[in-house]
């Protein structure tokens, strides 16, 4: 469903606003994450104007995790030896008031993982990002054959499933896909920003959590519209640095520094977000 004039220019305003803020205050971003996307996912949070910081170690926790702004969790590499230390620090975000996100990677692999990822839901994330599989998964709790991180339906296809997570579990859930699908259970709003090239290269969906991360820590009192903008200026910066781009590596490079360089009228001419 394409936005109207008004809808678009009012979420675009608002999506940029929550942008300014985030380059303005640069939150300090704590990222418990996989071997494979640290990178990408700390030059996205750096392009976008966020401090990262890749701690992981149980014992840092108590000391470092109250003092960031806002923390990710994601379980793409999950080891027993790192669980602990995700749910220590999504115990001390939340002690501290401080808004965290959850990346159910590949849910559905394994019983282990599934059983972490429900731990670690019940510990009240702020916002689950994932793609359609793993928020159909998570909200019905199934654990099977899969394709690994990548998705067997697209968004719309789990719309019902991330409503019903998001009023189960008290969060905002959003799933990636061509349609950007995010909800608080009531509310659903689409993100029509992107490109199918950005699905080719690794850690995608894992840098746009971090990115979301970042949003929410820099906007605390409007977590769902600030997880749609993050969402919408990370589809955004897809458009523009596919435009140079040869194939994904270069995309990659593109991607990065069209978040970085960024600028309102380029963006509210690109932007597509529609409640639906």
């Amino acid at each position: 469903m394409p936005s109207s004039p008004c809808e678009k220019e009012e979420w675009g305003a608002k999506a940029w606003d929550f942008l300014c803020n985030l380059r303005s205050g640069s939150p300090l971003i704590q990222c418990i994450t996989n071997f494979v996307s640290m990178d990408l996912m700390a030059n996205t949070l750096l392009a976008a104007g966020a401090s990262p910081a890749m701690i992981h170690a149980l014992e840092e926790i108590p000391d470092f995790t109250p003092h960031v702004h806002g923390l990710c969790i994601n379980i793409g590499t999950l080891t027993p030896q790192w669980l602990p230390s995700m749910k220590a620090a999504a115990i001390e975000a939340s002690r501290s008031a401080k808004p965290w996100v959850l990346d159910p990677v590949a849910v559905s692999a394994s019983p282990f993982r599934l059983q972490a990822c429900n731990e670690l839901v019940d510990l009240k994330p702020t916002v689950i990002r994932g793609n359609a599989s793993e928020i159909l998964a998570l909200s019905n709790g199934f654990s099977g054959p899969n394709k690994g991180v990548d998705s067997n339906h697209s968004s719309m296809d789990a719309v019902e499933a991330a409503k019903s997570l998001a009023q189960t579990k008290g969060t905002i859930v959003a799933v990636s896909g061509a349609i950007d699908i995010i909800t608080n259970g009531t509310q659903v709003v689409g993100v029509h920003n992107g490109v199918p090239m950005m699905q080719r290269i690794t850690a995608t969906g894992c840098a746009v959590t971090a990115l979301i991360s970042a949003f929410i820590a820099s906007n605390v009192e409007h977590p769902f519209e600030a997880t749609a903008s993050a969402l919408a200026v990370f589809g955004v910066a897809g458009e523009l640095g596919m435009s140079k781009a040869n194939g994904p590596s270069s995309l990659r490079n593109h991607l990065i520094d069209s978040l970085h360089v960024l600028d309102r009228s380029t963006f509210l001419s690109h932007v597509r977000i529609s409640d639906l």
